[in-house]
C-alpha cells in the first residue's frame, strides 16, 4: 500500500498524553500517509519519536500549523493532508482546533478527522473545501445502514488463528500492541492481518477496519464478523489480530463484549498499565484488579488469556522486569513489554497455537517467558 499523501498531524496540546493517541499511532506507524511533522506548540523543535518512545524517528514537532506547512513545503514532499491527531474524551473538536482546520483548508490541505464532530456537516468548512478543491473525510461518520451487516455465523468458516488484543482501560495501547504483534508474526514467516476497530487503525492503513463507536449497536457484531471474514476470504492469513476497544468495565468506554462474541478469538492478549489506579479520565473510578479482569474475560469467552502486555507509563525502566515477574506470579500469565522489546517473544509463544489449534492443552504446559515459571 503506497501512501495516499503527505500528512501533517495536528495534535496541539495533546502530544504524549492519552488524548494524543491518534497522533501517537501515526508517528509510530502508518501505511496510509507519509508523516511530515506533528503540530504541538508545547514540544516545538523536538523529535516526535524521541518524545514518545525515547527513539528519534526524524519527524519534527512544529509550533503551529502554519510553521509545519512552511517547513514541509521546502522539503521533498509537499504537504497534502492535515490529519487530526487529537482524541479528546467524547471525541469533540474544540473551537481552537476548528479554527486550525479552517486554516488547513485555506492553505490547500485535505483534512482527515476521526472525531465525533463531523467537519463535512459544518457548512462553512464544507463550502471552503469546495472552493479550494480540498477533500474532508470524517472517518467516524456512520456508514449507510443499508451497507451494514448483521451477525450471520459466517465467522465459523474462518480457519485463521484469531487473537483479540483487549485492554484493562481505554487509551492503554491495544492498537499499538496489535500492530507490533502483526509485524512480529510477519517477521517469523506467518501471513498476518490486523482487523482494526477504530479510526486510528483506518488512518494507519489497516485493510480491514470498522469504526465500532460509529455504528448502530445492532450491527456492531455483524461488522466485526464481516471484517474478520473478509480478511480470511481475501488474504487467507495464518493469523488475524483483532484490535480491542475501551475495556470491559470502563464506565465511559465499555468495550470488548462484541469482539469476544462475534470475533470469537482463540486466545486473548490483555494490555495493562500497572501504574494506573483509576480509569483514564475518570478519577475516583478505580480500575478493577488485573486478576478480576482476566476472570471476567475468561468467563465471557471461554478462551485463555495467552499473555499480558505492558503499558509502561510512569514505570521506571529498571522496574519493568520486576513488574513483569510480579504479574506472572500473581495471575499465572507471562507479561511482555512489546513497545520496549518488540513482539518476537510473544509471537513465538503463540506460534504453537497457530500451527495446530488443537494444541491448547500442550501449549499451556510448555515452558514460557523467562520472567514466568511454567504454567
Amino acid at each position: 500500500m503506497h501512501p495516499e499523501g503527505n500528512a501533517i498531524v495536528y495534535c496541539e496540546g495533546a502530544f504524549n498524553t492519552p488524548n494524543g493517541k491518534t497522533a501517537h499511532g501515526l508517528v509510530r506507524f502508518t501505511r496510509r500517509y507519509r508523516i511530515l511533522s506533528v503540530v504541538d506548540s508545547r514540544h516545538a523543535g523536538e523529535d516526535a519519536g524521541l518524545i514518545l518512545d525515547g527513539k528519534p524517528n526524524g519527524i519534527p514537532v512544529s509550533a503551529s500549523l502554519a510553521a509545519a506547512v512552511e517547513a514541509a513545503s521546502q522539503g521533498a514532499y509537499p504537504p497534502t493532508h492535515c490529519v487530526i491527531g487529537i482524541a479528546p474524551d467524547g471525541g469533540r473538536l474544540s473551537p481552537a482546533a476548528r479554527a486550525d482546520v479552517v486554516r488547513a483548508v485555506e492553505m490547500g490541505l485535505n483534512v482527515d478527522c476521526g472525531l465525533h464532530d463531523f467537519l463535512s456537516d459544518d457548512a462553512a468548512i464544507r463550502a471552503l473545501a469546495a472552493e479550494k478543491g480540498m477533500t474532508i473525510r470524517d472517518i467516524r461518520k456512520p456508514p449507510p445502514r443499508a451497507s451494514l451487516h448483521f451477525f450471520s455465523g459466517s465467522i465459523e468458516s474462518v480457519e485463521a488463528f484469531r487473537i483479540a488484543v483487549l485492554g484493562t482501560d481505554s487509551a492503554v495501547g491495544k492498537r499499538t500492541t496489535a500492530w507490533i504483534l502483526v509485524q512480529a508474526f510477519e517477521a517469523l514467516g506467518c501471513r498476518a492481518e490486523l482487523v482494526g476497530t477504530g479510526q486510528t487503525a483506518w488512518m494507519q492503513g489497516a485493510r480491514y477496519t470498522l469504526v465500532m463507536d460509529a455504528l448502530v449497536n445492532d450491527f456492531v457484531s455483524g461488522e466485526i464478523e464481516h471484517a474478520v471474514v473478509r480478511a480470511w476470504t481475501e488474504t487467507r492469513p495464518d493469523v488475524i489480530v483483532i484490535e480491542g476497544q475501551g475495556s470491559l468495565m470502563n464506565p465511559a468506554y465499555p468495550g470488548g463484549f462484541e469482539i469476544l462474541a462475534a470475533g470469537r478469538p482463540d486466545v486473548v492478549v490483555l494490555q495493562h498499565a500497572p501504574a494506573r489506579r483509576d480509569y483514564d479520565g475518570f478519577p475516583g473510578y478505580p480500575i478493577q484488579p488485573l486478576s478480576h479482569q482476566i476472570q471476567a474475560i475468561q468467563i465471557l469467552s471461554g478462551r485463555p488469556i495467552a499473555a499480558v502486555t505492558l503499558n509502561h507509563e510512569d514505570l521506571p525502566a529498571e522496574t519493568i522486569p520486576t513488574v513483569c515477574a510480579a504479574i506472572c506470579r500473581d495471575v499465572g500469565v507471562p507479561a511482555y513489554d512489546v513497545l520496549r522489546n518488540g513482539g518476537t517473544e510473544l509471537a513465538k509463544r503463540l506460534m504453537p497455537f497457530i500451527r495446530d489449534r488443537k494444541l491448547l492443552k500442550e501449549v499451556w504446559t510448555a515452558p514460557s517467558y523467562p520472567f514466568c515459571p511454567p504454567i
